[in-house]
């Protein structure tokens, strides 16, 4: 397994066409609820972290995602620590800031200059490097006027310190990013160049505008939860929802969103496929993304060497046209 390359939207970047996301590295868990101020169950120690990265690197994998908010900043120290014996132009590392990272300070979160300033020297020592190849928005700020951080940002790119910019989105408000680049395309600032929205065959909010955004302006769309947390892997039943004893269950976020009868529905056809061609649904459910003309490299995650070889997997997963138009066609969504 060799993984090949896709150009990153506009920016003249080649990426591999899955990304490694590192949101479990340094991640520590109290009762199953991500929390910072105990010592917890740590997700993903540093020794795993290393091997998960040296794994990815082995199959060819060059785009790192990270955030400044995962493990609390554990996860982008672990990362500079491992490019420390590597060379850094092999690697596109992304990272993220938006979320609040001082505790009780109303200024360290969003994206007021003030933040952004503050935390990209932060996100710098921690990543041991001078640049950062693509510094995403965590998310939207409706505080803080869309002029002011896309001056900023465009400061951070001028600087040297960011190469291209990019949205994460927790919705699909496609609108917002048009707005934020038709200010810096008025003023001359840098845009953004990549998008980050939630996508999978369960979660289609943004094929209606979205997707046709992305095309439109030439933007990358770099997804994230493409196994939508674990559904599409099987490992769940339609009586699952009723079981007391499932922590499926009692996740009642996650049951009310994934086990559905519809996406059971769809989850049918991903599991007759992934037999019919000797596949696991999580490989075919990322094949299923690789094959699709408007998304570049979804974000794959794993605890374990072994689970993360098998979704890399997915680069060898053929589907046919039949088939992808068979899985395409299970959810109807909008946005």
């Amino acid at each position: 397994m060799a993984l090949d390359h896709v150009s990153l939207g506009s920016t003249g970047l080649s990426v591999s066409e899955l990304a490694l996301g590192t949101w479990r590295f340094g991640r520590r868990l109290v009762d199953g609820e991500e929390r910072y101020d105990a010592e917890g169950v740590v997700e993903t120690d540093e020794d795993r972290a290393y091997e998960l990265l040296d794994a990815y690197a082995d199959a060819g994998g060059n785009f790192i995602d990270t955030a400044d908010k995962y493990g609390d900043g554990r996860a982008e120290r672990w990362i500079g620590n491992w490019l420390e014996d590597r060379d850094r132009l092999d690697y596109v590392i992304a990272t993220k800031i938006h979320r609040p990272r001082r505790e009780g300070d109303p200024n360290a979160r969003g994206l007021n200059r003030r933040h952004l300033r503050r935390q990209i020297d932060t996100c710098l020592e921690r990543l041991g490097t001078d640049y950062i190849d693509l510094l995403y928005c965590h998310r939207w700020d409706d505080d803080t006027p869309a002029e002011e951080f896309m001056r900023t940002l465009n400061g951070l790119v001028e600087s040297g310190r960011v190469n291209y910019l990019g949205i994460s989105s927790g919705r699909p408000d496609a609108w917002k990013i048009v707005k934020a680049n038709e200010i810096a395309r008025r003023e001359g600032y840098e845009p953004f160049t990549v998008t980050q929205p939630r996508y999978n065959l369960v979660d289609r909010e943004i094929d209606a505008n979205y997707l046709p955004m992305c095309r439109d302006y030439g933007l990358g769309a770099v997804t994230w939860s493409p196994l939508a947390w674990g559904f599409l892997t099987g490992k769940y039943r339609r009586d699952d929802r009723n079981d007391e004893s499932s922590t499926a269950a009692q996740d009642g976020r996650f049951a009310d969103r994934y086990l559905t009868e519809e996406n059971f529905d769809a989850l049918e056809v991903l599991l007759e496929i992934a037999d019919d061609i000797d596949a696991t649904p999580a490989q075919v459910a990322l094949a299923w993304q690789l094959h699709h003309p408007d998304i570049t490299a979804p974000i794959v995650g794993a605890s374990t060497v072994e689970q993360l070889t098998e979704n890399l997997g997915a680069a060898d997963v053929s589907l046919s046209a039949e088939q992808f138009e068979r899985l395409s066609a299970t959810f109807a969504g909008s946005e």
